[in-house]
This record gives C-alpha cells, sequence and structure tokens, in this order.
C-alpha cells in the first residue's frame, strides 16, 4: 500500500462521530477500505460506506479523536475489507478486525476474502434436512435443528444464554457421522467476564482445537461490531465450501450488533425508522443470516445460532421481530421458568423450528417423533391455561380432566424441558420422556397419535406418576 499515492483531506464538510463527511474522492467505491493517517502518524482503518456525486462518507473503526481535518491523510488501497483465512485458524482467537488477539502470530493466509461475502445461489442452495442432535430435549424433540438452518436463540438480560450456546457447541452431532462441528463464535460488545466464559468452556470441553473465536470487547469501537460477524462468517464459508466442513456458527449478541447500526445511522443524520434503528436493518440482518446454508455439490454447511436479548424481554421489538421474518424459526427464554429454576428456560409455545418436519420421522430420527411433539404442545399449551385458572379460582374449582393437565404440566417442565447444563440426551431418551409424562392421561385423551404409534408406545394411564 506504501506506493499508493496520499490524498489530503483538505476539504472534510464534518466529523460525526466515527465518521469523517468529505467531498468526492476521484476513484472510490462503496465498501472500500481505507488507510487513515493522524496528524501524529497514527495509522488509523476506515471504509467507505456511501459515495455520492456531492460526498464520500468514510467510518474510522478507532473512531475520529485528535483527527486534525486539515492534516489528516487517506490512502486508497483499491480493495474491500478482506479476512486473511487458512486452516491456521483453528484454534485461534481474532479482534473484531481480524487480528490476532490470543498473543500469537499471523496466520500464513492461503487466501483472503471480501469479508461480505457472495450471495448464494438461491438455484445452488441445498435445502436442511439433516437433524442436528443437541442433546437438549426441549429443542430435539419440539424445535428441531437441521443442518445447513439459522435458528436464533431469543432471551433476555440475565438468561442463561450462553450457558445454553456453550452446551450446544460441546454435544451438537448429526447422527451416524462422527465427523464433529468446527465452530466459530463470534462474540459482540461481550465484557471480559463473558469472554472468559467461553474460553474456559472450550478449553474445559477440548474443543478449542476446531474452535476460531472473534471477540469485540465491550469497550472496542462500535464499528468492529458491525464487522465482526462478517469476519466470522467469511472465515465459516471458507472453511465449510473450501475445506468441506460442517461450520457451527454461533453469534453472541446480536441486540449489541444492531445498536452498533442505530449509532452509526444517527451520526449520519438518517431518518430513524421503528425505535430509532435504521430502515434498513432488515436488509442488513439478512446478510448476515442469509449467508447460512448448503450448496448442491459441497460437502460442508452452515448451520447458524444467532442470539440476542430481547430489551425489557419484549418479543416486538424490531431486532428479534426482524429477526423472526428472515430466520427460520426462533427459541424464545422464558424468565418464570428461569425463576422456578427450569434449565433451559425454553418456553416451546412462542418457539418454532420451520425446517423440523424435514429432518424428523422414520430413518431420521423415530416414526413417533411428529405425531408425539404435537400432542406435547397441545398438552402444555392446555395445561398453561389450566394452571392460570387455578391461580385464580383454586384448584377445588377443577375438574378431573383439568387436573390431569395440571399434573402434566408440572411434570413436562420439571422431567422433559428441565436437564442439566451437562446432561446429554440422545434423540431415543427424549421421546421416550416424552411419552412418559404423557403417561398421566388416558389413551382417549391423546388424540394428536395415530392408534397405532400410541399402541407401540404408549405407557399406559398413571404409570412412573
Amino acid at each position: 500500500m506504501s506506493s499508493l499515492p496520499h490524498i489530503k483531506l483538505a476539504s472534510v464538510r464534518e466529523i460525526s462521530g466515527p465518521l469523517l463527511f468529505v467531498e468526492t474522492m476521484p476513484g472510490a467505491s462503496f465498501g472500500e477500505l481505507v488507510e487513515v493517517t493522524t496528524p501524529t502518524g497514527e495509522e488509523r482503518w476506515g471504509q467507505i460506506i456511501d459515495v455520492s456525486e456531492d460526498i464520500t462518507l468514510i467510518q474510522v473503526f478507532e473512531g475520529t479523536l485528535d483527527l486534525d481535518v486539515k492534516s489528516t491523510i487517506i490512502r486508497h488501497t483499491g480493495t474491500p475489507i478482506k479476512l486473511r483465512v487458512s486452516m491456521d485458524m483453528l484454534g485461534r482467537t481474532f479482534d473484531g478486525r481480524g487480528n490476532p488477539r490470543d498473543g500469537g502470530p499471523s496466520i500464513i493466509a492461503e487466501d483472503e476474502l471480501d469479508v461480505h461475502g457472495k450471495p448464494i445461489n438461491p438455484y445452488c442452495r441445498a435445502h436442511p434436512s439433516e437433524f442436528i442432535q443437541t442433546g437438549i430435549s426441549v429443542i430435539d424433540g419440539m424445535n428441531t435443528l437441521l443442518r445447513g438452518q439459522k435458528l436464533p436463540i431469543f432471551s433476555g438480560s440475565g438468561l442463561p444464554h450462553r450457558l445454553l450456546a456453550a452446551q450446544i457447541v460441546r454435544q451438537a452431532t448429526v447422527l451416524g457421522q462422527a465427523e464433529a462441528f468446527t465452530v466459530i463464535l463470534a462474540a459482540m460488545g461481550v465484557t471480559g467476564d463473558e469472554a472468559k466464559f467461553f474460553r474456559d468452556e472450550f478449553e474445559r470441553m477440548g474443543v478449542m482445537d476446531r474452535v476460531v473465536v472473534f471477540l469485540n470487547m465491550a469497550e472496542d469501537p462500535a464499528l468492529e461490531r458491525i464487522l465482526t460477524p462478517r469476519l466470522a462468517l467469511t472465515a465459516a464459508e471458507y472453511l465449510a465450501f473450501e475445506q468441506d466442513m460442517h461450520v457451527l456458527v454461533v453469534l453472541v449478541d446480536m441486540t449489541y450488533y444492531c445498536e452498533a447500526l442505530r449509532e452509526v445511522s444517527a451520526a449520519r443524520a438518517e431518518v430513524p425508522g421503528r425505535r430509532g434503528f435504521p430502515g434498513y436493518m432488515y436488509t442488513d440482518l439478512a446478510t448476515i443470516y442469509e449467508r447460512a446454508g448448503k450448496i448442491h455439490g459441497k460437502k460442508g454447511s452452515i448451520t447458524q445460532v444467532p442470539i440476542l436479548t430481547m430489551p425489557e424481554d419484549d418479543i416486538t421489538h424490531p431486532i428479534p421481530d426482524l429477526t423472526a421474518y428472515i430466520t427460520e424459526g426462533q427459541l424464545v427464554f422464558d424468565r418464570d421458568l428461569y425463576r422456578r429454576g427450569i434449565y433451559p428456560p425454553i418456553n416451546p409455545l412462542p418457539s418454532l423450528s420451520r425446517l423440523m418436519d424435514k429432518g424428523i420421522g422414520g430413518g431420521k430420527t423415530r416414526e413417533d417423533h411428529k405425531q408425539l411433539s404435537d400432542q406435547l404442545y397441545y398438552a402444555y399449551a392446555e395445561g398453561r391455561i389450566v394452571r392460570e385458572a387455578a391461580m385464580i379460582s383454586g384448584e377445588e374449582a377443577l375438574t378431573e380432566r383439568d387436573r390431569l393437565y395440571l399434573k402434566f404440566v408440572d411434570r413436562f417442565e420439571r422431567e422433559f424441558i428441565n436437564q442439566a447444563p451437562y446432561e446429554n440426551r440422545d434423540i431415543e431418551k427424549t421421546l421416550d420422556i416424552g411419552w412418559n409424562v404423557l403417561s398421566v392421561f388416558p389413551e382417549a385423551e391423546l388424540s394428536r397419535i395415530d392408534p397405532d404409534i400410541i399402541k407401540k408406545y404408549y405407557r399406559g394411564s398413571g404409570s412412573k406418576a
């Protein structure tokens, strides 16, 4: 880059937060990486995020503090932001700009890839159909995750989403295949304690040699937060589609990512959308979530588990709302379950896996999986209604049928949903537990299951009650 000409920014019109508003620069292009040299000789990096006839807009990753517009110099690189990739990335930790953060040397690159990736041709996309066993009953039994799917976790402040993420990383396998997932973690806006938690968990699990971590700390520039998930997904695409690996990408916390988008949008003086977030946030999130999937003719795959904390536990907030439109379902944490000591506190009623039917059934999980799941959903929904009624009018006013549903809802939460953070249940055990909790009902109450399936798996009313 040293041979590139220096261009003096003598006509900066405005500096706003991390942004430089300058007159149009000849040869500038959208997404181009720019080197910024401060009056003291410090080098910073920026990206061109808007080009018009009058204005070129540059976002500076380290901020614009101490920049003197009369003596600040930028240097064109002529290229978009790229990530240096190779198999040496495995076991390493990088910052929000792709530089090593673990004290190790820079990797020897086999290639340099544009961090914005290349859209997958819809014709080339393979439909997810392979069941991923997480070992977590409420996911495997009722909201199944498939290879190549994007299934977010909607959590809340103080809820154990990072513990669940670590458990999924530790236990996720595809039935009948010994090959473990390669894991890429993109942590955005996390504290030192959270970063230490993930590092310690990966080391304790003994999986660090197949993990790549991109870490953006809370004190790091907000603009790096926007870049971090794109770096992670670029690495995932290299490992999946160039090295034929099955990659599980965990993005945490997407709420901090969206808040960084709002900060940059406000600095650009854009017209705000819902709750101050930019109107293009849906499109921006789609450029991240749609990078999951499988490609015909490629062995590898990218499965995505984004995690976000819902502000004030509001599932209608723009971040979870838009995420739910783009992704193929959601796992929703419930604070009431958490208060009652249920782990993981996932409420199956608002949760959903839109691709579940494609990955379950005979030859994949078990023939009774779908119907059992439907019956559990119905019984749990009825049981919650009965529980609320009992809180108002008392259990004395309940019918005998109501009492069965009240008994079921308690057993379902304590035996099916609840499990230890290091308990790994195979799908057979999960389905057997489901039948066991249904045993509180007489056979006639199981209206959503075929008689032949009932005959084969039903344990009888009251067994093990």
